[in-house]
């Protein structure tokens, strides 16, 4: 056998074994891909086309899925605008002094909480000196007229003294208690008390108003202070100011006496109010008019200062079915709520209605009672998602 019919041999057996090749793959083929798909879904085994996908109760825990029960509630409808909590300027005092002086002594430090009449800080004040004076001279002349009244009286009943000068004693002395009533009340308008004279100081004891906490502070020890210097500001935060932006096309609605709802910008806290105050004046540049709802603040959690949004209510309304907002998600370009069945849920197609912050209202396709996928309802869609992918595929 030569060269040439070796050839023509290797050639004729390499054609052979690649027909049998395709034969046996051929035939091996479609069983193979039946069983990986077969495979496959075995392996996920979480979406059929029954529409359910699969979610144990162990597994809406470990997703942090939140279950809720659709049933009546109310909603309002609201406006919002913008706003800024600030201090109840009918519960705020801005301290200070009433008479010149030295601070000698600082009681009161920056946001410590003081009660009505606590001692906040200590002057040494040459106005309280001269007016201290003044009552002892006054109170020293009142003795004197004293003394000149009972003497001149007891010679007019005797008819020894004339009565001119009865008189004249009686009108001194009258004129001698008006002087100490005199200098008593200007120690009083000092705020450095109204007791006698005898043994008294210099000292002015500068007192908080009210309950409150000290906002403010602008005293140090030593410094001198005039009788206007602003040395503390107390306020009762107790109640403060929510302070609203009202653009004059919302006049109509906005009125002394709405319901509104104040909500953080910076958390989640809310709080009902009422507006107390529309202003009548409109800002020429804003367009715009100041509103204020007071609103109480028992812990403390409204700061002035912090910048919120204010939900003016404009209406209410008890609703039979409604839920969390959001609960609410769109697949196909339909609304849907994810229903809870025994092995999962389902995606709900659902008519909606009226809504406020936290609910809405639903017309049709969930019955009171029924429990649905509320926070935590887009990992339901997700896995929703992934499941028709596979199917697709």
């Amino acid at each position: 056998m030569n060269k040439q019919q070796m050839n023509i041999i290797g050639v004729m057996l390499a054609c052979a074994l690649a027909f049998s090749g395709y034969v046996i793959f051929k035939d091996r083929g479609p069983a193979a891909s039946v069983e990986e798909a077969g495979h496959h879904e075995e392996k996920n085994g979480e979406h059929h086309d029954d529409g359910i996908v699969r979610f144990s109760e162990e597994q809406v825990a470990r997703s942090g899925i939140t279950v809720l029960t659709a049933d009546a509630r109310q909603i309002d409808s609201f406006i919002r605008m913008p706003g800024q909590i600030a201090l109840n300027e009918d519960r705020t005092a801005h301290v200070t002094p009433r008479a010149s002086g030295a601070v000698e002594k600082v009681e009161a430090n920056l946001g410590q909480v003081v009660k009505k009449g606590d001692l906040l800080a200590v002057i040494a004040s040459s106005d309280v000196a001269g007016q201290r004076a003044a009552l002892a001279t006054a109170e020293q002349r009142r003795t004197l007229a004293q003394s000149a009244y009972s003497t001149e009286k007891t010679l007019w009943e005797e008819k020894i003294g004339a009565r001119q000068d009865y008189l004249k004693a009686e009108q001194e002395l009258q004129e001698a208690e008006v002087a100490v009533q005199a200098a008593r009340q200007s120690l009083q308008a000092l705020g450095a008390g109204a007791g006698s004279a005898a043994g008294a100081s210099n000292r002015l004891h500068v007192h908080s108003p009210f309950d409150g906490m000290v906002v403010e502070k602008h005293i140090v020890l030593g410094e001198v202070v005039g009788a206007d210097t602003r040395v503390f500001t107390v306020s009762d935060l107790s109640r403060v100011w929510a302070d609203v932006v009202v653009p004059s096309r919302d006049l109509e609605i906005v009125r002394v006496g709405t319901d509104a709802v104040i909500r953080s910008i910076a958390s989640n806290t809310t709080a009902p109010g009422k507006v107390s105050f529309v202003s009548a004046l409109i800002g020429e540049a804003s367009r715009s008019a100041k509103a204020r709802v007071v609103l109480d603040n028992p812990g403390l959690a409204w700061r002035p200062g912090l910048a919120v949004n204010v939900d003016i209510v404009t209406g209410s309304a008890q609703v039979p079915v409604a839920v969390a907002r959001e609960a609410l998600q769109t697949v196909e370009g339909r609304q849907v709520v994810y229903k809870r069945v025994a092995e999962g849920f389902v995606a709900q197609p659902v008519a909606t209605g009226r809504s406020d912050e936290r609910f809405v209202e639903i017309v049709s396709g969930l019955q009171p009672g029924e429990r649905y996928a509320a926070s935590g309802s887009f990992g339901v869609k997700a896995e929703q998602g992934k499941g028709e992918a596979g199917h697709h595929d």
